[in-house]
């Protein structure tokens, strides 16, 4: 394996011809890598050794002892003694351990850059005891930590030195372009200045985050590169690495970094001893994709729907509702590389900004003042948790009856004993699903029996009939999907894409 990628690599970088010839005249020939040297890719550079040179004394390794609280898995057994528990004693016990990172230097002085998750405990019950910072010398200093963001996953420390610090500054990840050559510098599996090179593979990939503009690249990244800098051929920060998609913990050639975009004000913020502060509307989204585009008759990917409104927030007071779709806001397209989060978390707190929506296909315009984003504590009181969330699994019952309805679901009025029985307000208007076919999509998107759908096609319904008329009407518009809006118990209304049975 290793002989046939010489033969690749020589066919690709070096483009030499070489001679093999059957002389007898032994004293003429020469070693075959005699005076090569490999031509350089268009556009990189024939070596990186010096650039390599004046950044690596920048990055550093960051390394943190942490103590950790065990409680006794063997109370009141007699195998307590046996693994270092004292008996069976119920006494916790303490143990130390230890997390290895990156990082680097962007000022002479001694702030450090890097991952909010490097300098954390790695455990419940666990707490940092002391940062160490390493630096390529292997002058070793006690780091404090300066500020953190936990939701870009970044942090800010600060070492004193008696001398003058090498440092990097960060530069513009906008001008970066999929394709463009990068160097990563780190400490993957404690193997301390580890250089490794690749491209660009993408740009504002998410991963699940409200926050995610991260810089894919195939350039080696693996555990202990978190923290790292990724350099441009400018030996400019554009990055720093945080994530890898690996099924082994190892590199497949798929990594991310924070974009310098995202992270230089942020750590400048930190840098200042200040929390960072973002703007907030107060509005639970969905991503408008395939299903619910296509039950809305939208395009997909451009917009985002609003599943929820937080009373008396700024998206509430602007008359914002929800089924409506947010396009832009204060002239910035939502797309799935501008996501809505991103967007209005940089609008200045206290600002007054136009949002377009679409409202039963119509865009308008309204104008909604930004407000604090709350704590991720009190964010998660207004978001329902994932196990009450319409796409798990579970609950449905099937019948004959669910499979001859136009969406594989019957459903009867809801009445006052009904609505007594599950427990919803008086108030509450709609049907009540009776069965689900598990067959069709409104099984696989998790409605279940006791369910109860307030409007389909953004029409109230209050029979089988109203639900199916309407199920006609979608499909006589040339749309697959209907978009219901459920209610289950203790949970706000939610809208579900439903799409229509195949005939």
């Amino acid at each position: 394996m290793r002989y046939a990628y010489a033969i690749t690599g020589a066919l690709l970088l070096g483009g030499t011809a070489i001679a093999v010839t059957t002389s007898s005249n032994v004293g003429a020939q020469t070693a075959q890598n005699e005076g090569m040297q490999a031509a350089a890719p268009a556009g990189a550079p024939a070596s990186l050794a010096d650039m390599v040179e004046k950044l690596q004394p920048a990055v550093v390794n960051i390394s943190t002892r942490q103590r950790v609280t065990v409680q006794n898995p063997f109370q009141g057994t007699p195998f307590g003694e046996m693994f270092g528990f004292g008996g069976g004693s119920g006494r916790p016990q303490t143990r130390q351990a230890q997390s290895l990172g990156s990082g680097f230097l962007i000022s002479a002085d001694g702030y450090i850059v890097t991952n909010n998750h490097v300098v954390s405990a790695g455990a419940e019950g666990a707490s940092v005891e002391q940062i160490t910072v390493t630096l390529t010398n292997r002058e070793e200093y006690t780091a404090r930590l300066v500020g953190r963001d936990p939701a870009t996953d970044l942090a800010v420390l600060k070492i004193d030195a008696k001398k003058a610090l090498p440092f990097v500054k960060f530069g513009d990840s906008n001008k970066a372009r999929v394709g463009d050559w990068v160097v990563a510098i780190g400490n993957p599996f404690a193997l301390s200045g580890t250089v490794t090179a690749g491209i660009i593979s993408a740009l504002h990939r998410g991963t699940g985050g409200s926050y995610d503009k991260f810089i894919q690249t195939d350039a080696s990244i693996n555990q202990g590169n978190s923290g790292g800098p990724m350099f441009d051929m400018r030996g400019n920060v554009i990055g720093i690495n945080s994530q890898i998609l690996s099924p082994s913990g190892g590199n497949v050639g798929i990594g991310f970094a924070i974009p310098s975009e995202q992270a230089a004000p942020i750590v400048e913020t930190l840098r200042k001893g200040q929390s960072v502060r973002r703007g907030y509307l107060g509005i639970q989204i969905s991503p408008l994709g395939e299903d619910l585009a296509e039950s809305l008759g939208l395009a997909k990917n451009r917009g985002e729907f609003v599943q929820g409104v937080e009373p008396g927030k700024g998206a509430d007071k602007a008359g914002i509702r929800p089924g409506d779709v947010i396009v832009s806001v204060n002239g910035r397209e939502v797309t799935m590389d501008e996501n809505l989060s991103s967007i209005v978390a940089t609008q200045p707190i206290g600002s007054r900004v136009p949002i377009v929506l679409i409202r039963n296909g119509q865009r308008q315009t309204v104008t909604a003042i930004v407000g604090e984003r709350p704590s991720e504590e009190e964010l998660a009181n207004f978001a329902p948790t994932q196990d009450e969330d319409f796409g798990a699994q579970g609950g449905r019952q099937d019948n004959g009856q669910a499979a001859q309805q136009a969406l594989g679901l019957s459903a009867i009025p809801l009445t006052p004993n009904i609505t007594r029985q599950l427990g919803l307000p008086a108030d509450t208007r709609g049907v009540v699903i009776t069965s689900v076919d598990s067959a069709t999509d409104a099984g696989a998107k998790g409605l279940r029996r006791g369910d109860v759908i307030i409007t389909a096609n953004n029409r109230p319904v209050a029979t089988q009939a109203d639900l199916d008329a309407q199920a006609k009407a979608v499909a006589s518009q040339g749309r697959n999907a209907i978009l219901l809006q459920v209610l289950r118990r203790g949970q706000p209304a939610t809208f579900v894409p439903i799409r229509l049975r195949d005939k």
